[in-house]
Formats: structure tokens, C-alpha cells, sequence
């Protein structure tokens, strides 16, 4: 399998953009490797500038659970552009798209629409702060909740992978009023709360973390985590930009039936397009302007092309049977995945939530937060990365990310994957 062109956009890309990638983790720097340039997606398949396909286990990082070029989402945004790109006035997607939004995620009584996961939380913290009058935020070591100021501490994903602890740029008294904890770790996260519960605002949770792998939470950890922030009068916020929809039609709050006074969203509202949210209860969200004090605005918020992807796949989400299909399909993947490791006395540790699944390459153990996760043998996975692109398997260029798996995949492509994959474990020897 040749990249040439893909070299050669890269070469040029370096040339104009900083790194040639507009998104760090896309240099696949971390797996000893440039990256490749897409022509076209179509289904569970990823096709390059040089004709190679790939099998695509990223999805655009979460988006595409219903595969690429879905012709339901294709035929909703082509009719959107057939009226025009933006407008910058309201639209009836926009209200549709809320309406859904509202029906499907338990704890959300209104919703406002963002152009990105970044913009959902930096305005479902500063509406937080601006609900309770506090200044402190918590959240934990290895969630990674957007690139704004106040959330690069300890942030997991791109930081990571990068080998980046913070991020020069920020200053010290933007993060002095962020607090992080180990996630998982409830005797760490109540000496904190009894120490300066009455100084925050908000604590932010991936309720599953995805960004520094798939990480499950303990069975009381988020029983607990809704406990001690009402006992406290701190807003809980759910990060579900990458959980929103991924588990269940309403998300992982749904999944634990644990309920969030503010949820972030992302990633599938927008069926590929960027978008996000952010909503919750009617009390919090009416102190956002024009209602309310809290200024958040945003130009191009509740794009038409957007919200018509957003609403087709929604649409196809809700339909009986699709949340049942696709845990059989990521079991089976699952399944097969662990059962080849074994075989070829690869050590890892597989986990999986939903169609969200990471192998952390040297664990023999299960990764419960982010001081386990970093243990993992990064040289080892980009090495399997590798093997699995020549192979013709596209998954995501770091460590510390989700892989994911969309309702495109075929059982046909499982067994396809599986056979790459043995081929692939084998090279590791």
C-alpha cells in the first residue's frame, strides 16, 4: 500500500498550516507515521488521495454512527443547500432540531445550539459560574473538554498524545480556579468537596471517558458524583460530546440513569457537520442571554446544513432495533478482538462501552483513569496502528482515543477486520 500523494499533500500542508494538520492528533506523529489524506467516505469505508481503502474505525472521532454519506443525511443536506448555506436568523431546523433534542436526552428541558463541543462547555461553565455566583470549577485528570483556557489541566486526548501536560499560553490565574481529581476516585474528589465545595461552581464529567480511552466508571461513582453536588449546590455537567447517543437515544445519563443539571453535546447532533449544544433545566438555561445575564452568542450557531444532518440522524437513531444492532456488532468485535490477543500473547487491555472501544497496549488490568491509562506501551500501539493501516484498517492515531463503530458495518466487515487484525497481532511478535 503506497501513500505517495498523500506525502506529497502533507510535504505542502507543512508549508502553510503549522504542522500541516489543522487538529494535533491528525499529524499521527505519535504512531511514527505522516498522515493520510481522504478522498471520500462512504459507509464503514474511508477512501485516500492514492485509491487505497480503509476500514474506518474513527468515524470523524464519533459523528458518523451511521456510516459515511448515509443517503438519508445526504438527501436532508442537500435540500438544506438547495435554500442557501447560512443566514444568520433563526431557521425551523434550528427549533426541530431542539424539539428532538429535548425529547431524547432525559435531563434537557432547553437547548442552545454551538457550532462545536469547545463553544457546549466553555458556555455551560460560564453559565454555571454565572448560575451560582462562584468562581471554581472541578473536573478530572484525563477529560479532555474542549481546548478553552480553563479545562487544559490534565486533559487526556491530544495533550497526551503529545506528551503535553498543560499548555503554554494559559495563564496561571485562568487555571488557579480549575480543580482536577483523579476520575473513578470518590474518597479524592469528597476531601476536595469538603475543603472548597462552597467556592465551586461546577464540577464537568465525560460520564464516560473516551479521551484518554474508554474509561467506565466505577458502579458509585456517578450516583455519588450527583449526591455530593446537590448536597453542595454545585451544577453537574455532562460532557456528552462524545457519549450523546453513542449508548442509548439519551446518552450515558440514560445508560446509568444518572441525571446532570447541564449536558454538553456534539459529534452526532451534527451528522458530521460541526455543531454542538449545550441544555438542561429551564431554571439554569433562562440565565443565558436574551433571557437571562450570561452572555453566549454565536454567528453562525444552528447552521441549516448542520441541523438537517443533525435531524436525518437522529431520525435514523431513534428507529427500534439500531442501539441493539450495534452492541451485537461491537461485542462480536469485542469478542474476537480479545480472543486474538490471547492467541498471539499480545498484552492488552480491552474496553469497551457501547460502540466505543479502546485497546490499551501493555495492561494486563482494567484502566479505571488516567495515571493507568498513561502506563500503557504507546511504541507497541503504533506499531499495531501501523500493521492495521497496511493492512487496511484505519484506526484512530493515538493511544489515548476511542475507536468507534457505526451501523455501516457489516458483519461481513467485522470478519474482515478480524482476519487484518490477526494478521496484524502476528507482525507484533
Amino acid at each position: 500500500m503506497h501513500h505517495h500523494l498523500s506525502n506529497i499533500y502533507f510535504q505542502k500542508a507543512r508549508e502553510l498550516i503549522p504542522g500541516g494538520v489543522n487538529s494535533p492528533v491528525r499529524a499521527c506523529k505519535s504512531v511514527g507515521c505522516d498522515p493520510i489524506f481522504v478522498r471520500k467516505g462512504e459507509g464503514c469505508y474511508l477512501y485516500d488521495v492514492d485509491g487505497n481503502r480503509y476500514i474506518d474505525y474513527v468515524c470523524s472521532w464519533g459523528p458518523m454512527i451511521v456510516g459515511h454519506a448515509h443517503p438519508e443525511v445526504n438527501a436532508a443536506v442537500a435540500e438544506a443547500l438547495a435554500s442557501g448555506t447560512s443566514f444568520g436568523v433563526p431557521t425551523w431546523r434550528e427549533v426541530a432540531l431542539a424539539q428532538k433534542i429535548v425529547e431524547l436526552v432525559p435531563s434537557i428541558e432547553q437547548v442552545r445550539l454551538v457550532s462545536s463541543g469547545t463553544e457546549a462547555t466553555m458556555s455551560a461553565v460560564r453559565l454555571a459560574r454565572g448560575y451560582t455566583g462562584r468562581k471554581k470549577i472541578l473536573k478530572f485528570d484525563g477529560c479532555y473538554h474542549g481546548h478553552s483556557d480553563s479545562f487544559l489541566v490534565k486533559a487526556g486526548s491530544g495533550l497526551a498524545t503529545l506528551g503535553i501536560p498543560g499548555s503554554p499560553g494559559v495563564p496561571e490565574e485562568v487555571v488557579s480556579n480549575t480543580l482536577a481529581v483523579p476520575f473513578n476516585d470518590l474518597k479524592a474528589l469528597k476531601t476536595v468537596l469538603d475543603r472548597e465545595g462552597d467556592e465551586i461552581a461546577a464540577i464537568i464529567v465525560e460520564p464516560i471517558p473516551a479521551n484518554m480511552g474508554v474509561v467506565p466508571p466505577r458502579e458509585d461513582f456517578l450516583p455519588k458524583l450527583r449526591e455530593w453536588t446537590e448536597e453542595k449546590g454545585i451544577v453537574l455537567i455532562f460532557d456528552e460530546v462524545i457519549t450523546g447517543f453513542r449508548l442509548a437515544p439519551g446518552g450515558a445519563q440514560e445508560y446509568f440513569q444518572v441525571m446532570p443539571d447541564l449536558t454538553c453535546l456534539g459529534k452526532i447532533i451534527g451528522g458530521g457537520l460541526p455543531v454542538g449544544a449545550y441544555g438542561g433545566k429551564q431554571e439554569i438555561m433562562e440565565k443565558i442571554a436574551p433571557v437571562g445575564p450570561v452572555y453566549q452568542a454565536g454567528t453562525l450557531s444552528g447552521n441549516p446544513l448542520a441541523t438537517a444532518a443533525g435531524l436525518a440522524t437522529l431520525d435514523v437513531v431513534s428507529r427500534p432495533g439500531f442501539y441493539e444492532v450495534l452492541e451485537e456488532k461491537a461485542e462480536a468485535l469485542e469478542n474476537g478482538l480479545v480472543d486474538l490477543t490471547k492467541r498471539h500473547g499480545v498484552i492488552c487491555c480491552l474496553q469497551r462501552m457501547g460502540s466505543m472501544m479502546t485497546t490499551f497496549f501493555g495492561q494486563r488490568g482494567p484502566v479505571i483513569d488516567f495515571e493507568a491509562a498513561l502506563k500503557s506501551d504507546t511504541d507497541l500501539y503504533a506499531r499495531f496502528f501501523r500493521n492495521m493501516l497496511e493492512e487496511g484498517v484505519y484506526l484512530a492515531p493515538s493511544q489515548f482515543e476511542a475507536g468507534f463503530i457505526s451501523l455501516a458495518h457489516g458483519w461481513d466487515v467485522i470478519e474482515e477486520t478480524l482476519k487484518d487484525a490477526e494478521s496484524a497481532f502476528k507482525s507484533l511478535g
